[in-house]
């Protein structure tokens, strides 16, 4: 693979050219790596709704032509000047948010995130030099969260790319360098449910399901799905789930039912759906005294956190997570052995499987809420 190195590569990407189109296999050119960067040749996507998210481009402030992609897994093709912990042929993931090792986030145990690689929606280019990697026909494509993995080569920082045992399957642990990790990260590394613990998980789509994953392997000794969609309920089964809780289904507060359900409240609750309301119902569904609540998804910009102080004063804690407090480069390589020793299911994340040519059947597939992931394989 080495002898495409310094090179210019041809390849396919699926291009987003506006908000909303379909996107449009293309033939790019993808500039070789810089100094602190990577070139990765990406082998399997995983489509996620951040993808689905910023290619509707509602809300927010649009950059087009782009190729987005960010859950995804390949091989090192080549590396920029000064990259010493990664060579061509090692396996990796590519991660939408970086760990550059010597800012003080990096540094900290406490935290995950990089003063210098953490996620920017809107910058679309590399960080270097302010220029994209991607043109056609000299027109320059905007990159997506530092990874634009939508596309058979790209590149990225260096930091942003975590190198894992060349025996772990790709097309399963593509799942890892996102959707996986932010869910069940988020219960067993911040909610921290002990054995026997009650768990609510709010929203039971693929980060809700991980999260349920996560009080599984934790020894929950209930695990109680929250969810609008009642056909999720069979599906979550698999992951660890006891009961189900639609709130359209009851006259009164979820987190009243929940409470009423579990003799006061949960032990740890996690907040998987991005509404307002259901963070805050996360939160007054724990138990006064020890009851831990986890947000996971963004809220829209402008909704306030409204509960009254004395949840608080009773003893209850809310916390927020970022990719479930994992660090990319340290972490992830130590989930995938956890995968390869059989300690975690990520096979049964994957419900659909279509080839590059048809990526658009993946996005057709999520906006109808069939499925929990779709691995688009990027050989034919």
């Amino acid at each position: 693979m080495s002898s495409t190195a310094g090179q210019v590569i041809r390849c396919r990407a699926a291009v987003a050219w506006e908000p909303g189109k379909p996107l449009s296999i293309e033939t790019i050119e993808v500039a070789p790596p810089q100094k602190g960067e990577v070139r990765l040749k990406i082998l399997f996507n995983s489509l996620c709704r951040t993808d689905v998210y910023w290619w509707d481009a509602k809300g927010q402030n649009p950059l087009f032509p782009r190729i987005l992609g960010h859950e995804a897994s390949g091989i090192v093709e080549s590396v920029g000047e000064g990259v010493t912990n990664l060579k061509p042929g090692d396996h990796a993931l590519p991660i939408f948010t970086g760990e550059c090792g010597e800012c003080k986030y990096c540094k900290s145990e406490e935290s995950n995130l990089c003063e210098l690689l953490r996620i920017n929606t809107d910058r679309g280019v590399m960080l270097s030099d302010g220029k994209t990697r991607f043109s056609k026909n000299g027109q320059p494509i905007y990159h997506f969260v530092g990874t634009s993995t939508f596309s058979e080569y790209t590149v990225l920082h260096a930091g942003c790319v975590a190198k894992i045992n060349p025996a772990a399957p790709l097309d399963k642990v593509a799942v890892v360098s996102c959707g996986f990790c932010t869910g069940f990260g988020a219960t067993v590394n911040v909610a921290k449910p002990k054995p026997n613990d009650t768990v609510a998980v709010f929203g039971l789509g693929a980060v809700g399901l991980a999260a349920c994953e996560g009080a599984r392997v934790s020894g929950a000794s209930r695990i109680i799905g929250v969810d609008l969609l009642p056909n999720r309920f069979e599906q979550a089964k698999q992951f660890g789930v006891t009961d189900f809780v639609n709130p359209k289904d009851h006259n009164k507060p979820v987190q009243q039912v929940i409470a009423e359900m579990t003799d006061g409240g949960v032990d740890r609750a996690v907040e998987c759906t991005g509404s307002i309301q259901a963070s805050i119902s996360a939160f007054e569904c724990t138990h006064d005294g020890w009851g831990v609540a986890v947000l996971v998804s963004v809220p829209k910009k402008d909704v306030e956190f409204k509960t009254h102080p004395m949840n608080f004063m009773e003893g209850r804690t809310l916390k927020g997570t970022f990719y479930g407090h994992f660090k990319p480069r340290t972490d992830i390589p130590g989930v995938v052995e956890k995968y390869l020793n059989k300690e975690l299911e990520l096979d049964k994340f994957i419900t659909h499987t279509v080839p590059f040519s048809e990526i658009n059947k993946a996005f057709d597939l999520m906006l109808r809420g069939e499925g929990i992931r779709c691995i688009i394989r990027m050989e034919e």
